[in-house]
C-alpha cells in the first residue's frame, strides 16, 4: 500500500473493483481502504454498480462509511472519453440499471474494436480471461486487452523489441487517445450523464479534469460549460494532479459554489499508477464534500 503521512486526506472517494477495470472484489478494497486509514470511501466502477452491495457490506463490517457512486465515461468533442462521478445514486433504481446496461454495451464494443484494431496491427491476444468476463457479465476495458496482448507467447519478441515491459506499457502505447489501437466510446453525452446521475439522486462531479484536458484556459471553460449541464461539482483533488492544478480547481470551484472532492483512484495493490488510497494532495486548500460526505 505504501506509506501513508498522517496530513492524507480521510476520504477517498474514487476506487475500482473487478466489476470494472479493479484487480480486487469490492469487499476486498473496501478491507485495504480501512486499513489505509479511509473513513469516508466510494466504490465507482465504470458504468455499473454490481458491486456496491458487497462493497456497503464490508463498510459496515470495517467501520468505514461508504458512499454509492458510479463513473460514467462520455466522449465530448475533442475528447473522447470524459469521466463523470455520480456520488449519493440509489444504486437499485431500475432506470439508473437499464440505462448502465446500455453503456456497457457501448463499452464492450468499443473493446471489440480495439482488439480487431490490435490484431490488424499483427497482435495476438491471450483472450482467456476476456472469455471469463465475458462469460460472467463483467465489462471488458483497455487494462483487461492490454493484459491479453502482453500475456499471449507469441508476442514477446516484439514486446521486447518495442520495450514494453509489462501490460500497461501496451496500454499506453496502443490503447489511449492517439495511439493507433484506440478506439472511443459513442454514447453519452456529458450533458446526459449528468442527467442520468441526477434522475437516481445523485451528485454529478467532473473527474480528474487534468487528465483528460491539459491546459487550464480550456479546463476553465469546459468547467462553465459543464456547469449550464448541472455540473454539481469537480475532483480538484488527485493523485496525478499538480499542486497549481489543484489550487486552480479549488479556486474556481469556490467562485461557482462547486463542490470539490479527490481520489487516489484505487484499483489495486499492483496498479502501476493507481495503488494506494489516500494518496492526494489538497494543495492547502479545503474540500466542499457536502452531502457526499455520509461520516455525520
Amino acid at each position: 500500500m505504501g506509506a501513508v503521512f498522517p496530513a492524507a486526506p480521510t476520504f477517498d472517494l474514487q476506487s475500482h473493483s473487478t466489476y470494472s477495470d479493479g484487480l480486487l472484489p469490492p469487499a476486498h478494497v473496501v478491507a485495504l481502504a480501512a486499513a489505509a486509514g479511509v473513513e469516508l470511501l466510494a466504490l465507482s466502477d465504470h458504468d455499473t454498480v454490481d458491486g456496491i452491495d458487497e462493497a456497503l457490506g464490508a463498510a459496515r463490517h470495517h467501520g468505514v462509511a461508504l458512499v454509492p457512486a458510479v463513473e460514467i465515461s462520455a466522449p465530448d468533442g475533442a475528447h473522447p472519453d470524459i469521466h463523470v462521478l455520480g456520488y449519493g445514486i440509489d444504486h437499485l433504481d431500475a432506470t439508473l440499471l437499464d440505462t448502465l446496461a446500455t453503456y456497457r454495451a457501448d463499452r464492450d464494443s468499443r473493446a471489440e474494436r480495439m482488439i480487431g484494431k490490435l490484431r490488424e496491427l499483427g497482435w495476438e491476444l491471450d483472450e482467456t480471461s476476456i472469455d471469463r468476463r465475458r462469460k460472467s457479465g463483467q465489462p471488458i476495458g483497455r487494462p483487461h486487452i492490454a493484459a491479453a496482448v502482453f500475456a499471449h507467447p507469441a508476442n514477446q519478441e516484439r514486446l521486447a523489441r518495442e520495450q514494453l515491459t509489462d501490460a500497461p506499457a501496451v496500454l499506453v502505447a496502443y490503447l489511449i487517445e492517439g495511439t493507433p489501437a484506440f478506439a472511443g466510446r459513442t454514447i453519452p453525452t456529458v450533458q446526459t450523464a449528468i442527467d442520468v446521475i441526477h434522475a437516481a439522486g445523485g451528485l454529478a462531479i467532473w473527474a480528474h479534469p487534468f487528465w483528460d484536458v491539459k491546459d487550464p484556459a480550456e479546463v476553465n471553460a469546459t468547467i462553465d460549460r459543464y456547469v449550464g449541464y448541472g455540473l454539481d461539482g469537480i475532483e480538484a483533488f488527485y493523485i496525478t494532479h499538480s499542486p497549481e492544478q489543484t489550487r486552480l480547481l479549488a479556486d474556481r470551484a469556490g467562485e461557482l459554489d462547486l463542490l470539490t472532492t479527490g481520489s487516489a483512484d484505487f484499483h489495486g495493490p499492483d496498479h502501476r499508477h493507481f495503488h494506494a488510497f489516500r494518496a492526494f494532495d489538497l494543495a492547502d486548500r479545503v474540500p466542499r464534500l457536502g452531502s457526499i460526505d455520509v461520516r455525520e
